[in-house]
């Protein structure tokens, strides 16, 4: 092969933006290394803005004529994009929330910002995988990433804790994700590109193989994004994380997981839809119940955004098995929303954290009479995840179980309203708490609540966070159609997903997609 060729099959343009990101990496940690404690001052910015150019390259590859890189092992068309600019954005809105909290425990900033841009390159790297070596070396780099952030207030017992829960399951969860690929591996002759592995399974009939290896993978991923019962690690992690890493986990290691579910359940099962449907079904029953149901009894500002997440998680999945054009929009577009509610919320429980030392919901109570903005901030991003209008969440919500319904899937749509409404009851209750309470009812916290003060080093880019992410919560309402729109587009310049819905516009309309695919399993189509 001729270097014209070799470089013409590696197209390393595609990966530009992870190039920003891992120069990024290794400038920070440079400049750590060689000016110490003093690069507080810059790094983060530093970090910030290596993030905001691989955003920007990422909207330059929008209309990548030529997605596919390194011989077939990684694509940057639409979905891909659209969901690597989902982890970039969560990754820095993380760092802009993150640096007081950091400082204050006398931990490294420099350290803690390398973890976290190496946690963000494995994430944008899965979001794109296509081969299984690449897959797996992506999700890895991913979670050694996340077990080193999660342990990284290394003179908390709580966080080596959660470090130590997080490596064991992960670990596991790793391993049996790994047997699973395994398997794909050796049932497709040896093959490592999706595509080909689907092409090789089409052929051959190993039905009983096959399932076994549909059953291992879709743990792996069912870990990745919190789904009932791989939900365990979720609470005790949340509770014992540093709270910025919290904040990353819950949106940016959801994304790259659905991304990643979409892609290999898509590309290399398409014998099983009528399995994995059923899978994943009954993952989002679960989840949409334990989730909000066991939200109601936690006393902890973080377990209770722990548990929401598993049931956000479940809402997400049925844009998922929807599997049309509007079905996985909806879930782009909900996972956007979700970026900025979710970490608009988490950086207020780090603002009361830092002033009070406690994450309790007691003691919340009467925080209105001494920090009127964190309680507007906090109010709106609770309501917005609970769906009320007019608010994001509402919107994206109203998205998902929209394409649900017309997909057939009215089960899980009817199921998704009771627990958005059983979900409503327990985000309203920590707003009653800020917000109703009478002043000779205020918690101890709030009584010794400090005089506020942005002054202080890294509350400025906290504030910026914060404000960045309840503005968008509540703006991203009013601009969805535009925003679900692009979602949309995303959907169908991505040749893996515009096959799909192709023949799925084809199907008898007297078919449910699960019945058509069980009378033409032979023509290997995926919804």
């Amino acid at each position: 092969m001729d270097s014209a060729t070799l470089v013409t099959q590696l197209n390393a343009g595609t990966i530009a933006p992870e190039g920003v990101v891992l120069v990024t990496l290794l400038l920070v940690l440079l400049g750590d290394l060689i000016a110490g404690r003093s690069s507080m001052r810059w790094t983060p910015y530093l970090a910030l803005g290596g993030l905001l150019v691989s955003l920007v390259a990422l909207v330059v590859q929008w209309d990548n004529g030529d997605p596919v890189s390194f011989f077939g092992g990684f694509t940057g068309d639409a979905l891909s994009v659209i969901f690597r600019g989902i982890i970039v954005l969560s990754a820095a809105i993380t760092i802009l929330i993150s640096v007081r909290y950091v400082e204050q425990s006398g931990t490294s900033l420099g350290e803690f910002l390398t973890i976290l841009l190496a946690a963000t390159l494995g994430a944008m790297f899965l979001s794109g995988a296509t081969e299984l070596v690449t897959i797996f070396v992506s999700l890895e780099t991913l979670s050694i990433s996340s077990y080193l952030l999660t342990g990284y207030m290394k003179r908390d017992p709580r966080s080596n804790e959660a470090a130590l829960k997080y490596l064991l399951i992960g670990a596991a969860s790793s391993a049996i994700f790994l047997y699973g690929v395994s398997l794909l591996y050796g049932l497709s002759g040896g093959e490592t590109q999706l595509g080909a592995i689907a092409a090789q399974l089409q052929a051959t009939n190993q039905s009983l193989a096959l399932t076994i290896s549909l059953v291992f993978v879709i743990a792996g991923v069912a870990f990745k994004i919190s789904a009932v019962p791989f939900h365990q690690w979720t609470p005790d992690v949340y509770e014992g994380s540093p709270t910025p890493i919290v904040a990353f986990l819950s949106v940016g290691s959801k994304a790259a997981g659905f991304a990643l579910a979409i892609r290999i359940l898509v590309t290399a099962f398409p014998a099983l839809v009528e399995e994995w449907h059923f899978v994943f079904t009954a993952l989002a029953i679960l989840s949409m119940i334990l989730g909000n149901v066991v939200a109601l009894a936690q006393t902890s500002m973080k377990r209770l955004l722990a548990y929401s997440s598993i049931g956000q998680a479940g809402f997400i999945m049925i844009g998922f098995l929807a599997g049309t054009e509007a079905g996985y929009a909806s879930m782009i577009f909900y996972l956007f929303v979700y970026l900025f509610m979710n970490l608009g919320g988490f950086a207020c429980v780090i603002l009361f954290s830092l002033r009070t030392g406690t994450d309790q919901i007691s003691e919340y109570a009467g925080l209105y009479q001494k920090d009127p903005l964190v309680t507007l901030c906090l109010s709106l991003s609770l309501l917005s995840l609970g769906g009320i209008p007019p608010l994001a969440g509402f919107f994206g919500k109203l998205y998902l179980f929209w394409a649900g319904w017309q997909a057939g899937l009215y089960g899980l749509v009817l199921l998704g309203l009771i627990t958005s409404v059983i979900s409503i009851y327990y985000y309203i209750r920590v707003v009653k708490m800020m917000v109703v309470k009478e002043p000779q009812e205020m918690s101890t916290a709030i009584e010794n609540y400090p005089t506020i003060s942005w002054t202080l080093p890294g509350l400025k880019p906290l504030r910026a966070g914060l404000v960045l992410s309840v503005v968008a919560t509540a703006l991203v309402g009013i601009l969805s159609n535009p925003l679900f729109t692009i979602a949309s587009q995303a959907v169908l310049k991505t040749p893996m997903l515009s096959s799909v819905l192709v023949q799925v516009a084809a199907q008898p309309e007297h078919l449910s997609p699960v019945s058509y695919q069980q009378d033409n399993r032979g023509e290997s189509i995926a919804l």
